[in-house]
Formats: structure tokens, sequence, C-alpha cells
């Protein structure tokens, strides 16, 4: 899926004071515009991002790398279709639509509008209105306004790029978004959640607040440690062998299951979709669905180092407890460690296989079958 990021940062931002255009202020470090562009240009679902700027900033834009730049037009709209136009040429899937005032927005906001892309024309985030509405004329409350169903709009703007294109194009002047540019074509848009961080700066009490956001952000980023735990229980029936953490052992018995019944390589898997709050194996390869049908393990357990990695993570350590009386892991365990680095891209010494037996107490202390514990760190890049 390609999808492309339009930062729209053409204006000049006047009632935002200072000297220079408001995108091109310093907030936490760097340019409004920079932040703005990082949170597309880094986000991994993105693949390419254009920044559309005023003839005047090309060298403030220059300072900004991985990026294509295109001259805007005198209104948001125009500075939107030059954006789309620049496109044409090798059309992405879908596109994405942002202010450059926005420099908080999250991964989560624009996943969210990428994944409302899968059955809807457009989606774009906002937030519901909670507070009490009033019209007022000259600083005098004239009557109330009900807050059902109003929102507070954000950006990304999410659409199908060909719809979004034609809409632009057909549009004869001026928008208060694209949303509006989209409705005004015939286009359904999603409301997605939004976030109240994804603030737009307007006036100059705004550069404090955002900078106090992006350094609040920073921290937690740099200390976001996630820690998750998974179990699993395979019972025993006629064969020959069983297989551990990727590793074949001669026994009297094997572990029956839908896949190769890996106890230990299932147990880690869920550990790690646990620390991403993704659900369990049985969610992303139902039991259900015959393709899985003894299907090896190193399979799920690359799915969810894939999926951690797509999120910004890397795993920092795995511990597996193997419980069983029969067969006997010692002799086995460096080989289970080599091959689950392996599989995770991991230095051997920061993966952990050991057993137990569970003292001839219940299923396992029957030799009925063999279960697993298994935990999984993950850090933020």
């Amino acid at each position: 899926m390609d999808i492309a990021a339009i930062i729209v940062a053409a204006g000049r931002g006047t009632r935002a004071g200072g000297q220079r255009p408001k995108q091109w202020q310093t907030v936490a470090g760097a340019s409004v515009a920079a932040h703005s562009v990082a949170a597309f240009r880094d986000h991994p679902r993105v693949t390419r991002c254009v920044l559309v700027i005023h003839p005047e900033d090309h060298g403030d834009a220059q300072q900004i790398d991985g990026i294509q730049t295109v001259i805007g037009g005198a209104t948001r709209d125009a500075s939107v279709r030059a954006g789309l136009e620049a496109l044409q040429a090798n059309p992405p899937d879908l596109v994405l639509i942002h202010d450059v005032a926005r420099p908080l927005v999250s991964a989560k906001v624009i996943d969210a509008v990428i994944d409302a892309l899968s059955s809807a024309q457009g989606a774009a985030p906002a937030i519901p209105v909670t507070d009490a509405l009033w019209r007022g004329d000259e600083g005098v409350v004239t009557g109330t306004q009900s807050r059902d169903g109003l929102y507070r709009a954000q950006t990304p703007q999410g659409f199908h790029y060909a719809p979004i294109l034609a809409a632009h194009r057909a549009h004869n002047g001026g928008a208060a978004d694209d949303v509006e540019v989209a409705r005004k074509a015939g286009l359904d848009v999603a409301i997605t959640m939004g976030d109240e961080a994804n603030i737009k700066i307007t006036t100059p009490d705004d550069f404090a607040r955002a900078d106090r956001l992006i350094r609040d952000r920073a921290k937690e980023q740099a200390m976001d440690i996630r820690v998750g735990n998974g179990f699993d229980v395979h019972a025993f029936e006629d064969g020959d062998h069983v297989i551990l953490c990727g590793v074949r052992i001669p026994h009297g018995r094997k572990l029956k299951g839908h896949s190769d019944a890996d106890v230990g390589m299932h147990a880690l898997t869920d550990a790690i979709y646990g620390a991403l709050a993704e659900g369990d194996i049985g969610q992303h390869f139902p039991p259900s669905d015959p393709q899985w049908k003894g299907a090896e393990s190193d399979i799920f357990l690359r799915h969810a180092v894939d999926l951690a990695k797509s999120r910004g993570y890397r795993l920092s350590n795995v511990d597996v407890t193997l419980i069983c009386e029969q067969p006997k892991i010692g002799p086995h365990a460096v080989a289970m460690r080599e091959a689950l680095a392996g599989i995770m891209g991991m230095d051997v010494d920061r993966v952990s296989v050991k057993a137990t037996t569970s003292e001839r107490l219940g299923f396992t202390g029957r030799s009925e079958g063999i279960a697993s514990l298994a935990s999984a760190t993950l850090i933020k890049d």
C-alpha cells in the first residue's frame, strides 16, 4: 500500500506572532514544520512526504530531510491541490493531508485514519464537543447551541488519492479543510478518534504549550518499556518426537496441536503479542483456518516480532520456562536459545530457556503434556 502524506505549510501564520511564519519558528529544539514532517516521515506505513511551501521558504525547507517540496497557492485548498498534482506522475493509493501547525499528531491518530480508509472514501480525526455552547453578540450571551453531533476537526484527513484529486480539481475555491471539499464532491468521510494533544498552533501562547507537550512526550517515549506474559499447554499423543523452542527432540510421544504444537514458542509469541496489547496467536492465526494445519511455529513468532518492529519496539530480552517431567530440557537448552535468537534477530545472551517440573503434581506431573510460561520485554526505539 503506497500512502503519501501532504503537509500544508504555505501560509504565513500571522496570528501566531513572531518575526517568522509559525511553521519555521522553533519548538522543543526544532521547527514546527520539522516536527510535523517527522510524524509522517518516520511512520512505518507512510511511504513518502510532500511539503507544500511558500515561495520564500525554500531555504527553511531544505533543512528537513526526506521530503519533496512543492510551491503552494494563495489559499489552503489551492496549496493542497498543488500537493496532490505533484503526486500525479506516480499516484499513491492513499493520501493523508495534514496542517503543518499540528506538530503533535501521534502515530495512533495516523493509524486510525489509515485503517478507516479500508472501508471508507475518506476519514478524519475529531474530538466530540463536550463543553456547553453559547451564541453571543458584543460580549453578551444571546443564546445556546446544542452540542449534539458536533466535533472539533483535526488533521490528517485521509482519502483515496484519485477521488480527492478529482474533488479538488472540481472545487471552485474556498474551504475550511479537505473534508469540506470531499463532501461537496459527494464523498463520505468517516470520523476517527482525535487526540487532545493534537493541537493546532494558532496564537503565541500555543508555542509554549506545544513545547511542553513535545518534551513530555519525548520523556515518555524514552521510558516506553513494555512487558508481556504468555502461557500455553499442549497434551501428548502418539508420536516419536516433540518440538520445543524450535528444536526437534526425540521422545516417546509428541505434542498434540493444530500447528507443530511448539508449546514454548507459542507462549513466547503470546508474550510479545501481550506486550503490544495485540491479543494472542489464535486471533492472528485462527486454528479454524486449515492453512495453519501443521504449520511451523516460527511463522507465528516472526509475525509477532515484525509487528513489534512496525510499532517502533525492539525486543530487549525474553525468558521461556518449560514445565514437564519428560523430556529432559537441559541438554537442549543452548540449542533452543540459539534457535529462538535466530528467529527473533536477538543476541543469544538476551534469550533464556529453562525448565522445571511440577513435582509430579497435576497433568504435567502425570506426564500428560507440557506447559510453558514466557515473558518478553519490549523497548521503544
